[in-house]
């Protein structure tokens, strides 16, 4: 994550001493201790704790269904997930889905996490919430519900396979600020909604919403379906300049709102070159807090780490073509601590094993290679460039005579004409 709250407007948020560390923290009350280095993070974990949904969303990265699925955790399993998870000093456990809410044991899940220690965090479609949910979600103990919302009406139930979901969504955001919870907005960036954005902003404005995610598409589950649903570079680069332009209203008017780009660390180095560009005295301090972070280097198999509804663990909740093992049969804690298996052995180590133009880029210590899970998918390498970096040969310090070497050594790798920055 990226908090452009933070680097480009100087705003103390309460993720930032486990974003950016001590210093970055110094101003913040924080949630919870900052680790000594970005590299000993233990992971927020995302639980897919069920795959039914009542929506059917284009870019659902777990496939969702409407059907019921066999081999779902139990809810002693999940408990002793749950225990896991909190002695091992995981910060927070996600309940994600599928959509959660048609879990009927959530809200006992999310108590027993909190009474471990755990911040528990609840991430739904909104449609399902109704005053008493909503009541409920609070007294759970959830110290956050994020509620995904893709455009604004039309734009949002065509994307999500259901008329009518942006109207229960809209109910969904104001129950729970009724009930007193802290709320975000979950919007993945694709060529529809990014038309939508400027009344994205106007919405969050309108309905008081304490937070927004602005996630970078990935091509996993049925998003793979609609990869050419991706914003080009261009278009990605305008979409920047929006959150940017918008998040900087907000601080300048005193709207203290949390807003974030998730799932594409070039963020970070787009928006220090655009404060190099505005000569804003700031710029070398956030790009030492973009190192510190590392981006890439210290995400998937490091700070963020997914369980899916079986039990299988993921490098991330992208990844689930991929199994580092089953709760079921070893705990998470052994499971992600295991040295032994290659991947997560490379994610964790992958500035060596990094190809192409991310090999080159002056920016690697600050963005890490991005979502190395994306390169997977798009070139059946995962340590092939992300597709989705927007900056141009010159920006990241790569020279044709680069080009040429990379070439040389076969890992030259063709940005697909859709996504390209010409």
């Amino acid at each position: 994550m990226i908090s452009i709250s933070r680097l480009y407007c100087g705003e103390a948020t309460g993720a930032d001493s486990l974003r950016y560390g001590r210093k970055g923290a110094e101003h913040s009350a924080g949630e919870g201790r900052a680790p000594r280095s970005a590299s000993e993070r233990r992971p927020v974990v995302v639980w897919n704790i069920t795959k039914r949904c009542n929506l059917r969303c284009r870019h659902c990265y777990s496939s969702s269904t409407s059907s019921p699925c066999k081999g779902e955790l139990s809810g002693a399993e999940g408990r002793e997930l749950l225990k896991d998870l909190a002695a091992f000093g995981c910060p927070a456990v996600l309940l994600s889905g599928g959509e959660p809410l048609m879990r009927k044991d959530v809200f006992d899940l999310a108590a027993f996490a909190t009474g471990l220690g755990l911040r528990a965090v609840l991430s739904t479609n909104g449609t399902l919430i109704t005053r008493p949910i909503s009541e409920r979600i609070k007294e759970a103990g959830f110290t956050y519900a994020g509620v995904s919302l893709d455009g604004i009406g039309e734009t949002n139930d065509a994307f999500r396979g259901r008329e009518g979901a942006f109207n229960r969504a809209t109910r969904g955001f104001r129950l729970l600020k009724s009930a007193g919870m802290r709320v975000g907005l979950r919007l993945t960036l694709t060529r529809r909604t990014y038309e939508d954005l400027e009344r994205i902003f106007d919405f969050i404005e309108q309905e008081n919403i304490d937070r927004a995610c602005f996630y970078h598409l990935c091509y996993s589950g049925r998003g793979a379906e609609h990869s050419d649903q991706d914003l080009p570079h261009a278009e990605t680069r305008k979409a920047m300049d929006i959150i940017l332009a918008r998040t900087r209203d907000f601080f300048a008017r005193g709207l203290q709102k949390d807003i974030l780009t998730v799932d594409n660390h070039v963020d970070g180095a787009y928006l220090y070159l655009k404060m190099k560009q505005e000569d804003n005295p700031r710029a070398e301090q956030v790009m030492e807090l973009l190192r510190w972070n590392g981006g890439g280097l210290y995400s998937s198999g490091v700070g963020i780490g997914d369980v899916d509804y079986r039990g299988n663990v993921h490098p991330d909740q992208f990844w689930m073509h991929y199994t580092l093992g089953n709760v079921r049969e070893r705990p998470f804690s052994e499971i992600w601590t295991d040295e032994k298996d290659g991947l997560l052995d490379g994610l964790r180590n992958r500035k060596a094993k990094l190809k192409g133009r991310c090999s080159q880029c002056r920016f690697l210590d600050a963005c890490g290679g991005s979502l190395r899970v994306r390169a997977d998918i798009f070139y059946g390498d995962p340590w092939a460039p992300d597709p989705a970096c927007y900056l141009s040969d010159e920006e990241i310090g790569l020279t044709d005579e680069d080009g040429t070497r990379l070439k040389e050594a076969g890992e030259w790798f063709e940005i697909p004409k859709r996504l390209s920055r010409k």
